[in-house]
Formats: C-alpha cells, structure tokens, sequence
C-alpha cells in the first residue's frame, strides 16, 4: 500500500458490458436517461427513451458494437485501463478508471484508490474531454465528485480543465496525424467531432447572451468561451492545422453522431462525406479529436460507415487517423499534467 494521500481518477465515457442486447440495452438506458443528455423533463425523458429510441436502438447498436468488440472486450474501456496503467507507472500517486456509464464505476475507483493510498485525502479527476459540453465534460465532473463526496466526504478534489488548446496537447495531436500525412497528398483534412444540439451550447453559455447570437459568435471573444464546445472544437483545429502547416482551404470541420430530429451543430459528417467526392475530394484524411481513444464513434461510425459512405459516392483513398490512445506523446504529456498538478500545470487544474 502506497502512503501517499493522493490519488488520480481518470474518466472516460464507458461501454455496454458485452454487445448482446441485453447489455447494450442497460447501457443505453443508463446514458440516454442523463439529463444533461437528453435535457427534457423526466417524464417526457422516460418515455423517449425507454418507450421509443432504447426498444428501436438496442439491436443496432448492438451489432455496431459488435463490428468493433474486440478479445479483451469494448476498445473504449481496453485503451483507456491500458492508458491508465502507463499513467500509474510514470506517475508517483496510485491511478484508477471511472466511467461516466457501465463500470467501473466512481465508486469502484474510489474504493480501488484506498486500497492503494492508505492515507487518501486528494482525487485529481481528470475526464478524457478535451472540450466542454454538459453533456460530456460537465456531466462526467459532476457525477464523479458527488460519488467521491458521498462516500469520503473530507476529500479535496481537483479536476483537470478542458485541455482543447492547451501546447503539449496539441503536440500530440499533430505528432500523431504526422505519420499519416506522408501516404498521399490528400484533397482534404476533415476533423470530425461528436455533434451537440444548439441548444446545449446556449445552456452552457455562462453570459446568456453569446452563443449563435451572430453568425460569427465563435470569432467574437467572450467570456463565453470557457464553455463554448463549438468555439474550443474550432480553436483545436485550427492550432493542429498550423502546427502541421496544413493548406487552410483543404482544412474541414464536421459533426457526426446526432440523435433526434432537434437543431444540431452543422455540418453534418455523414453527409459532408456523401458531398465531398462531388466536390472532387477523391482522398480524404479523417481526424476525430474529440475522442482520445478509439471508440464507437471513431471505429465503426467514421472507419467502417463513414469510409462505406466516401467510397460509395465516388471517393477513392479514406484514411483515418487514430486516437491518441496510448501513444508516447500522449502518455508523457499527460503525465506531465499529473505530476506537475501544483506547479507547471497549476492553471490547468481547478
């Protein structure tokens, strides 16, 4: 048992149990019936999601999940303990995994962090969120601390910020698209985020006067932007795209993964992909920064979808660039985050 009374929580989104749709079931009801999900009242959330989108869901998801399951189990949740390991070892405090959904949960990593540190008293919590959203960052922070709270209630807590513009961060982002650069001269460089409704970015809007207020909103410096998902997804890639010295007019933005028939951030992935050999991109290079390990999204939703898609309507090379996952980069970076909390990295951390 380690005698240091601090320890590190690091949170990812989490998987089903298995892709059977028992499984799959469970975790989307779990995730879906989140209020700063799907943000309707309760009663109206209840029948949405368990009397309409799990029963019609379920089965889909379930074979999604199966196209990408993998020997060891979700690739989410294999990357993420595999990336926590390599934390722990680099880092002089004990390291533990919680999900936002499914296991393990805030609990379990608590309870693991004691059984390492018998003297704990401080939880650095980090959220694999580069960027804010309430229905990502925001609800991961909060339903970490009130777990944490409710079972050591003296704890001082300290979460990592959202690190969207932060240097090393981008390092490793351009250091790991680099690789990727030298196998064609790609027509476009298209860098797709997990879409929001609109009205999320007004919810998280702290000035209540901002976001899509002006067509340019995202230019106009504001207060705003601490919390601006679409503002910060702009920023990351314009700071990769400099650091790579990427043709700015071959440069894209794009939002996948929507649900529901509310107003979402635009353009859509899905479609802009369906355009874009049309519009005479024949090789496509696809960067998903928001995911810092491979997921769903990234595996099945843009690398086996997205890829059908482009190809179907004319493309011809479609490459996509890994997460960052358990690159040397990343690792050094982000344990340079942990181990430099109360010094180099003090602002980083609230």
């Amino acid at each position: 048992m380690n005698s240091n009374n601090k320890g590190l929580i690091i949170i990812n989104l989490g998987s089903p149990e298995s892709y059977l749709v028992r499984d799959v079931r469970k975790y989307l009801k779990e995730f879906l019936m989140d209020e700063r999900v799907i943000d309707i009242p309760s009663l109206l959330r209840q029948i949405l999601v368990k009397g309409i989108i799990v029963p019609s869901r379920s089965g889909k998801s379930a074979k999604a999940y199966q196209s990408i399951w993998t020997s060891k189990g979700s690739p989410l949740k294999v990357i993420t303990e595999e990336f926590a390991n390599i934390i722990e070892s680099k880092i002089e405090i004990p390291v533990s995994v919680a999900m936002r959904y499914g296991n393990p949960t805030p609990a379990d990593a608590l309870k693991d962090l004691k059984n390492k540190a018998e003297k704990l008293d401080q939880v650095l919590i980090a959220p694999m969120y580069p960027h804010y959203a309430m229905s990502s960052y925001e609800t991961a922070v909060a339903h970490v601390k009130n777990q944490i709270l409710s079972l050591l209630k003296n704890c001082k807590i300290h979460v990592l910020k959202p690190f969207y513009n932060e240097p090393a961060y981008i390092s490793s982002l351009a250091a790991n698209m680099k690789s990727y650069l030298a196998k064609y001269d790609f027509d476009a460089f298209l860098f797709s985020y997990h879409g929001l409704p609109i009205r999320h970015l007004q919810k998280s809007d702290t000035t209540k006067n901002h976001c899509y207020m002006n067509d340019d909103c995202c230019e106009i410096i504001s207060a705003a932007w601490q919390t601006c998902y679409k503002h910060q997804v702009k920023t990351t890639t314009q700071l990769v795209s400099e650091k790579l010295n990427l043709d700015a007019k071959k440069v894209m933005i794009s939002f996948q993964s929507r649900l529901g028939s509310d107003k979402w951030i635009q353009p859509f992935t899905d479609k802009l992909l369906a355009e874009l050999p049309k519009q005479g991109v024949k090789k496509l290079l696809v960067s998903c920064p928001a995911f810092v390990a491979d997921c769903l999204e990234t595996q099945e939703e843009i690398d086996l979808r997205g890829r059908k898609i482009f190809l179907k309507n004319g493309g011809e090379i479609f490459e996509r660039v890994n997460c960052l996952n358990t690159s040397d980069e990343w690792t050094e970076t982000f344990s340079s985050y942990c181990k430099n909390s109360e010094t180099t990295y003090k602002d980083w951390w609230n």
